[in-house]
């Protein structure tokens, strides 16, 4: 049997100076079992909302098992599948531009995760037919909407 993943990010204010509110979720299914997970962060950005949703979702599993992770976040999907990761870590951590790479933070904790579990990541349509990658977006907006009630 696989566990999947459904994940998303929010962000209300992204591109501010000091970011948004944000929020992120996931929606852990296995066999007939499911579980919804989502938190709140302020003075943020959507990549990072994406990023912590993967992270929190991978941080949920209790057993060893298949992982599929399902994101519509282009910026998670193809940095595992197109080996942006591999690179950056070959290129101590700069991208193409030779910039340094944003959420370095974050994505250690995704590589070490990914180094556990070795999920499959699965790009999907967002605010499309998905009902599971719809309800991680409904999961990740309110929790974005409730740490923007926190900051007011």
């Amino acid at each position: 049997m696989i566990l999947k993943i459904y994940t998303d990010g929010a962000c209300s204010g992204n591109g501010k100076e000091d970011g948004g509110s944000g929020g992120w979720a996931a929606v852990l299914l296995f066999g007939a079992s499911r579980k919804e997970i989502s938190g709140h962060v302020g003075n943020t950005t959507n990549n990072r909302m994406e990023l912590q949703s993967v992270i929190e979702g991978l941080k949920a599993i209790t057993k060893p098992v298949k992982v599929e992770v399902y994101s519509d976040s282009t910026y998670v999907v193809n940095a595992v599948n197109n080996g942006w990761i591999e690179n950056w870590k070959k290129n101590g951590w700069r991208n193409a531009a030779k910039a340094e790479v944003k959420n370095q933070d974050l994505w250690h904790e995704l590589v070490a995760l990914n180094d556990v579990y070795n999920p499959k990541y699965i790009k999907v349509k967002g605010h499309s037919d998905d009902v599971n990658n719809n309800r991680a977006d409904e999961l990740a907006v309110a929790a974005s909407l409730k740490a923007k009630t926190l900051e007011e």
